[in-house]
Order: C-alpha cells, then structure tokens, then sequence
C-alpha cells in the first residue's frame, strides 16, 4: 500500500484530502506543522507528501529543504499545495526539489491525477 503525507494547518482541508486518498488506497498519514511533517517522515517514509508552505514554526520551503538534504528521505516526492500562487513563489518551489506545485484552491481530480502520475515515474 502506498504511503502519502499529507501537511497542512488547516483541518478543512485535511479531513477532505485524507478522506479522497484513503478512498484511493492509500496509507494517509498527517502532520499539522513542518516539525511534525519531519518526524512522521522520518518515522514512515512515505512515498509522497503533499506539503503547505505557510504553516507555525517550521514552514514548507524548510520541510522541503531538510527531506533533499536527507539521504534517507530525499527521495520522496512532493507536492506543494499552497496559496502562494505567484509565479515567483511556484518556481521558488519546484527550485528547491518539489516535483509539482499546486495553487489552492486546486482541483482534486486533478491532485489525485498528478499523484499517481508522479508515483508510477521512477
């Protein structure tokens, strides 16, 4: 079964995501911060993880940065899922090693798409 990660702040929006990836077999873990993103990371190693930016305490871009500077996790695949919908902050992210970078409010038929489809490349 396929582990996903799935980092956000805000309850709304990861009640609805883990409700959609567990209907699609996934093993859904949460974090509510970056510093818990990093532990269950470290502790799960998920096959992928959709990420926030604007999170409390540890935000995406430094979750991100620490899972590419690991040699154990850098592997995993991420997407970030964000408000921050600037051109600059979307290249800002795919610079530091997202594989996607989502907008919110995004489509989830799309997500769900882009997921599988970052999981079936090698």
């Amino acid at each position: 079964m396929r582990k996903i990660l799935i980092v956000d702040d805000e309850p709304n929006i990861v009640m609805s995501l883990e409700y959609i990836f567990k209907k699609e077999n996934f093993e859904v873990f949460i974090a509510r911060d970056g510093e818990e993103a990093i532990e269950i990371a470290e502790t799960t190693i998920p096959d992928i993880i959709l990420l926030d930016i604007m999170m409390p305490n540890v935000d995406g871009y430094q979750v991100l940065n620490y899972l590419k500077s690991n040699e154990k996790l850098k592997e995993i695949k991420v997407i970030f899922l964000s408000a921050k919908n600037k051109i600059s902050d979307v290249e800002l992210g795919l610079q530091l090693g997202a594989d996607k970078y989502l907008s919110k409010p995004f489509s989830t038929k799309k997500l769900v798409k882009e997921v599988k489809t970052l999981l079936t490349k090698k």
